[in-house]
């Protein structure tokens, strides 16, 4: 069972990929679509090396703090690739940020929309904090932020575990970092980024908690303050 004491907790901050849903499903559904559409097409097959790349480049840049990571990110991209980069933006916004969504609902851990709509409406700030934009997973899913930050965000232009982000959250919302908690799912990024800040860290797939029921419990440690 999940044991938080709720009574100072006011911000939740939320990573996405892998914490809202289960990614290896969506990453399973996601390899046979591209399969499907790269069979008939062969010629555009070295795509792929494009969505490699794009993400290769980000684990590699692990912490990077830049001036405008949003261009910066594809930039990398073409230098590996020697694509443009409208190209890679048409490549990456496609298979990444678009076509991905029709699946997530699929993908979604149970309850995770009913605990954090609960959480939102009876007093907890939900705050999204993606390494990518998200506001359209976040609709997929049926979850309803108060703020939803990207690592490409003017403001933050940071990566994991970089702590910019959370220490942006802390001052914005003029709060102490024990007046937060935030939930991750890779102790390498998200819990980094948690301890440098001094935030309260949980991760979702800790051997100790059921996966499939983390949301639920996660609900009823609310409920029970209450």
């Amino acid at each position: 069972m999940i044991s938080i004491d709720w009574t100072n907790i006011k911000v939740l901050i939320l990573d996405v990929d892998g914490t809202l849903y289960n990614q290896s499903i969506l990453r399973k559904k996601m390899l046979y679509q591209l399969f499907k559409y790269y069979l008939i097409r062969p010629f555009q097959i070295r795509d792929l090396l494009i969505l490699h790349h794009f993400r290769a480049c980000r684990e590699e840049k692990a912490g990077y703090l830049g001036h405008n990571l949003e261009e910066e990110q594809y930039e990398w991209c073409a230098e590996k690739t020697k694509y443009s980069i409208a190209k890679i933006k048409s490549v990456v916004k496609k298979w990444m940020f678009d076509f991905p969504n029709d699946y997530l609902s699929d993908c979604a851990y149970p309850g995770v929309s009913e605990c954090i709509n609960y959480l939102k409406k009876h007093g907890v700030k939900i705050i999204i904090y993606s390494d990518y934009e998200a506001r359209k997973k976040l609709a997929a899913l049926n979850i309803r932020a108060d703020i939803v930050i990207a690592a490409t965000d003017k403001n933050i232009n940071s990566l994991k575990p970089n702590p910019k982000a959370l220490l942006y959250i802390l001052e914005n919302q003029n709060i102490t970092a024990h007046e937060s908690l935030y939930i991750g799912d890779r102790d390498e990024l998200d819990g980094l980024c948690a301890a440098s800040a001094g935030i309260p860290y949980i991760n979702l797939k800790d051997e100790k908690f059921k996966i499939n029921e983390f949301y639920e419990q996660l609900l009823s440690s609310f409920k029970n303050l209450r």
